[in-house]
């Protein structure tokens, strides 16, 4: 039996480069921030690049655009990674490090356990959603599909 995992994209553009001290604190916590992945429940897998940092596939040829794509079990297991760990922190400070780029940033989509997107697949998966909108093929955090593609009702706090 095949298991639906969760793929995701998100991108970010540098402040600078990655060697600038302007953005030392986040390129130095890179590493810890995937062991913390590597060990967060439902965490699959990562794409990491030859360089050791997340860098843009072509036709994106910036130095500063930051990708990164990553397979979870589920949302549940995605959310808690980045919001409700140390992960957070990081995401709190974003801005410090980080140039607004074009919205949405972040593209998720259905895979099956097995699946690894480049990132040319998963930047097509973004470019999508900015096109036509959330759908089952690329989807929002706020807008989100199930595996058979029916649409997540918010849930009522």
């Amino acid at each position: 039996m095949t298991t639906n995992c969760l793929a995701q994209v998100n991108v970010g553009r540098l402040v600078a480069a990655w060697d600038s001290p302007d953005v030392r604190e986040f390129v130095a916590g890179l590493d810890a921030m995937n062991r913390l992945a590597d060990n967060s429940p439902g965490f699959r897998w990562r794409l990491l690049a030859d360089s050791g940092h997340p860098i843009a596939p072509a036709p994106y040829d910036d130095p500063r655009l930051f990708v990164n794509v990553s397979v979870w079990r589920s949302y549940e297991d995605l959310h808690a990674f980045v919001y409700r760990s140390r992960h957070g922190g990081f995401v709190r400070r974003r801005a410090q490090w980080f140039t607004p780029v074009r919205q949405p940033s972040t593209a998720l989509w259905w895979v099956t356990e097995d699946d690894r997107p480049d990132a040319d697949a998963a930047m097509l998966r973004l470019e999508y959603l900015r096109a036509h909108g959330p759908s089952p093929r690329a989807f929002s955090l706020r807008r989100r599909f199930d595996p058979a593609g029916e649409p997540v009702r918010p849930r009522r706090r």
